[in-house]
């Protein structure tokens, strides 16, 4: 069973502290360029609970220094811990690529951490042992989960929703934009009778990780070899995979160094039942519109849209069978077509740009010679590999928005109920 609890979380004044001037973006999508910038931000900006300056210094740190600025600013005041434990509301409202406005409603809870093998939660992707050491390191130091992992439920019905809302109706409601203009309203969940629902309603279903395997599998071991109070729980932060602000984005692909395929490599898929459409590329602004209205409608079917850079996009399509088609795509495209085996893909011949118009940016500057624009998967085919035990390829799905960290941060202790 999925096995949640309310904790007291550690959070920012906002009496002392204008929350907006201090979250960061979570550590894995802060460019090494950007800590410098991200530190300077302010006296008690979040990134430094979580990276080190420059990047080079976390081989060498044990990240003592963060357990004492955690300290200090808590004796300062401009961190407090909770009173009473409680469940955490979080609706973030942003804007979605096509420019629709949207609101994504979650909740933080400390989850008792389960071995894959129990099913209770599932991976969708494989991790790296180098960022699993880099975070052992800052919990074993600071005994806090700094940051949050999030995970996915299936609420078709959107059944707990109604619960949440209550939270964000009373006060003491916490508003922050983050560096990525998202909106987030933090509110405590206090009532007993609510976060008993909340559990019972969490309890039978299987939860699967969206962002955060690293940390999770971090705090497994942790849990298995340090064996601290607390240490059996990890913060975590849950959406209903099945809102309509729950948005899975694809990630696309950009082939760094290969060269780009001539007509008759091209031609090759043609033979293997894929059919070709041709239609005019677009600067990388409008290029989102472009794939809308020549990508999206495959959706149903094995689809891709490679530009090599000469002004003409080239939309390839074929019958969708029982595989995913990013799967697919790999094997019969960057696979068949480039070449590129899975020790290439894992050397960095591939990258994995964050949005459309970085993509293409990325692409007209020069660092890399073919972009592959993606339609995304849905949360449906996310569900249905994690219950076979299967995970995706590297960098399959992007979430959005993601969790800013600062927020809250959850010490570790022995939670109520444990």
């Amino acid at each position: 069973m999925t096995d949640l609890l309310p904790f007291r979380a550690l959070r920012y004044d906002p009496a002392r502290v204008n929350v907006s001037e201090v979250l960061a973006p979570v550590y894995d999508v802060v460019a090494p360029e950007d800590r410098s910038r991200l530190w300077d931000s302010h006296p008690h900006a979040a990134v430094k609970l979580e990276l080190t300056r420059d990047a080079a210094e976390e081989a060498t740190t044990d990240y003592h220094d963060v357990a004492e600025r955690l300290a200090e600013w808590e004796a300062e005041g401009v961190l407090v811990r909770d009173e009473a434990p409680a469940l955490y509301v979080l609706r973030q409202r942003f804007e979605a690529p096509d420019g629709r406005q949207l609101a994504r409603l979650g909740f933080f809870a400390a989850l008792q951490v389960e071995d894959y093998a129990n099913r209770v939660v599932r991976p969708h992707e494989k991790t790296l042992a180098g960022p699993k050491a880099d975070r052992l390191k800052i919990l074993t130091a600071t005994g806090t989960n700094l940051s949050s992992v999030f995970m996915l439920y299936e609420d078709r019905d959107q059944k707990l929703e109604a619960v949440l809302e209550t939270a964000l109706e009373g006060d003491g409601v916490v508003t922050a934009t983050d560096t990525a203009g998202v909106v987030n309203e933090l509110a405590v969940l206090r009532d007993p009778g609510a976060i008993a629902e909340v559990c019972r309603f969490m309890a039978p279903r299987p939860v699967v990780i969206a962002d955060g395997h690293h940390r999770y599998e971090t705090a497994l071991g942790f849990h298995a070899s340090d064996g601290r109070p607390g240490s059996n729980r990890l913060l975590a932060y849950f959406a209903n995979a099945y809102a309509e602000g729950s948005l899975l984005l694809p990630i696309h692909r950009l082939v760094r160094e290969a060269a780009p395929p001539s007509d008759e490599q091209w031609a090759a898929l043609e033979s293997g039942g894929w059919t070709l459409t041709r239609v005019a590329s677009a600067a990388p602004e409008q290029m989102h519109e472009v794939l809308k209205t020549s990508l999206e409608p495959l959706a149903g079917r094995y689809a891709f849209a490679a530009d090599d850079g000469s002004g003409t996009l080239r939309v390839f399509s074929k019958a969708a069978g029982a595989e995913l088609s990013v799967r697919v795509i790999h094997d019969e495209v960057l696979g068949g077509v480039f070449g590129l085996d899975e020790a290439a893909l894992r050397e960095g011949a591939v990258a994995f740009p964050k949005s459309t118009i970085q993509v293409a940016r990325d692409l007209a500057r020069g660092k890399g010679t073919v972009a592959i624009y993606l339609n995304p998967l849905t949360a449906d085919d996310v569900f249905q590999v994690t219950e076979a035990g299967e995970t995706l390829p590297q960098k399959s799905t992007y979430f959005a928005p993601k969790l800013p960290t600062g927020l809250l941060f959850r010490p570790l202790e022995a939670d109520p109920g444990s």
